[in-house]
C-alpha cells in the first residue's frame, strides 16, 4: 500500500511588520496546513532584518511584490484601513484568498469594492474580528441562544482603556477620526461586530463622538445608543483615553436573568470572566471557561483568538466551503461605522438598513 502524497502547504504572505509580524505570523504558524513564506513592509532593509529574525524566507519593501509572488497562495493584511482595499483587490484578482484587519476599509465605498471583488473571485476571505474567537465569548453567545436569560431587554457596553496612541499622543489612523480610524474605527468596529453576532441586527442608532480637550482632531470617546431588530435596546460607552480605566464590560439583561462578560486587565483579549444570574438568584455566579490554546502564547493574548480565525480561514481555503467571518461581515460593520459617523455629524437618530444578508454564526 502506497502512502498518498502530502497536500501542499498553503503559502502565506503577510503585509505589515507590526501587528502582522507580532500576531498574525505566530497565529498562522500554529496551523500545520500553512507556512509563512513572505513579509512585506515599507522599509525594505528593516523588513529583511525582521524576516530573517522570524525565519521567513522572503522579504519585500513593497506589498505588490509580495502579492504577485508565485510562492504566496494567500495574503494576510495588517495595514491601516485606507491601504487594505488596493492590496485585497489585487490579491483577489489573482485568485488569492485574503485575511484582512478591521475595519476593512476607510469608508463604505471601498468596503463594498472589496466585498464585490471577493464575491466575483470566489476566494475565501476573513476579517480579524477576534473577540468572537475567545472561548468565554463563545460560551456567552451559546447561553444567550439557549435562552439562559430569557428575552433580551437591553445590553450595556462600557470599555475604558488608555491605548498607546493616546498615551504617547501619536498622530496616526488610530488617534484621528479620518481614514477609517479614531475610536470608531479602531475600537467600536469590534463592538458593532460582536453586538450583532450575539444580539442580532442593529436597526437604528444615535452617536456622539469626541476627543481630548483642546485637540479637536483626535477621536477618543464614543457614546452610542442602539435599537436591535428584536426590540432590545443597547448603549455603548467607549473611551481609549482612560488612564487606569475600568476595562471592558458587557452586560446582557434579559427578562429572566443577567449575563456579564468583564475584563479588568490591560490585556484586550486575555482575562475575560463570565458570570450568570437567573431568577430568583440574588447574585451573579461565575462560569468557568478554559482556553486550551491561550497558554501556548504567553507573550500576547491576541494570538490565540487570531489562531482560531486563521484555522477557520484555512478551512475555507482547503475545503473550498464558505466560512463565517468573511468580507460580508466586514462590510456590515463598515455600514454601521458609516451610520454612526453620520449620526454624530447630523445630531440625530438614524435608521439602519441591512447592508447584506450574510448569516452570522
Amino acid at each position: 500500500m502506497t502512502t498518498p502524497p502530502q497536500a501542499r502547504l498553503v503559502g502565506i504572505g503577510i503585509v505589515g511588520c507590526n501587528y502582522g509580524r507580532l500576531v498574525q505570523l505566530p497565529a498562522f504558524r500554529h496551523d500545520p496546513r500553512c507556512r509563512i513564506v513572505a513579509l512585506a513592509g515599507r522599509d525594505a532593509a528593516r523588513t529583511a532584518e525582521l524576516a530573517r529574525a522570524a525565519n521567513v524566507p522572503l522579504a519585500f519593501g513593497q506589498w505588490e511584490q509580495l502579492v504577485t509572488h508565485p510562492d504566496v497562495d494567500a495574503v494576510c493584511i495588517a495595514t491601516e484601513p485606507e491601504l487594505q482595499p488596493d492590496i485585497a483587490v489585487r490579491a483577489l484578482g489573482l485568485g488569492k484568498p485574503v485575511f484582512a484587519e478591521k475595519p476593512m476599509a476607510a469608508d463604505l465605498a471601498q468596503a463594498r469594492r472589496m466585498t464585490h471583488t471577493a464575491e466575483a473571485s470566489g476566494c475565501t476571505t476573513m476579517v480579524d474580528f477576534n473577540f468572537c474567537a475567545i472561548p468565554s465569548w463563545v460560551r456567552a453567545k451559546a447561553l444567550l441562544a439557549q435562552g439562559a436569560i430569557g428575552r433580551l431587554r437591553h445590553v450595556q457596553v462600557n470599555w475604558n482603556v488608555e491605548n498607546y496612541s493616546t498615551r504617547m499622543r501619536t498622530k496616526n489612523w488610530k488617534s484621528t477620526g479620518v481614514a477609517g480610524g479614531g475610536v470608531l474605527g479602531n475600537f467600536v468596529s469590534h463592538c458593532f461586530h460582536y453586538l450583532e453576532w450575539s444580539c442580532g441586527p442593529i436597526v437604528g442608532l444615535s452617536a456622539t463622538l469626541s476627543g481630548l480637550p483642546g485637540e479637536p482632531m483626535t477621536e477618543t470617546n464614543a457614546g452610542i445608543n442602539m435599537k436591535f431588530e428584536s426590540g432590545a435596546a443597547g448603549h455603548l460607552a467607549m473611551s481609549c483615553a482612560s488612564y487606569l480605566g475600568s476595562g471592558h464590560r458587557i452586560e446582557f439583561y434579559g427578562e429572566d436573568g443577567t449575563l456579564v462578560l468583564v475584563n479588568e486587565t490591560s490585556d484586550y483579549m486575555r482575562g475575560f470572566r463570565l458570570a450568570l444570574g437567573q431568577r430568583p438568584a440574588q447574585a451573579l455566579n461565575d462560569i468557568s471557561v478554559t482556553d486550551d490554546l491561550d497558554w501556548q502564547f504567553p507573550s500576547d493574548g491576541r494570538i490565540a483568538p487570531v489562531a482560531r480565525l486563521a484555522a477557520r480561514f484555512l478551512d475555507g481555503i482547503v475545503d473550498g466551503e464558505p466560512v463565517a467571518g468573511g468580507f460580508g461581515e466586514g462590510l456590515r460593520v463598515q455600514a454601521l461605522l458609516d451610520a454612526a459617523r453620520r449620526a454624530n455629524d447630523l445630531g440625530r437618530w438614524l435608521a439602519i438598513e441591512p447592508e447584506r444578508e450574510d448569516a452570522r454564526s
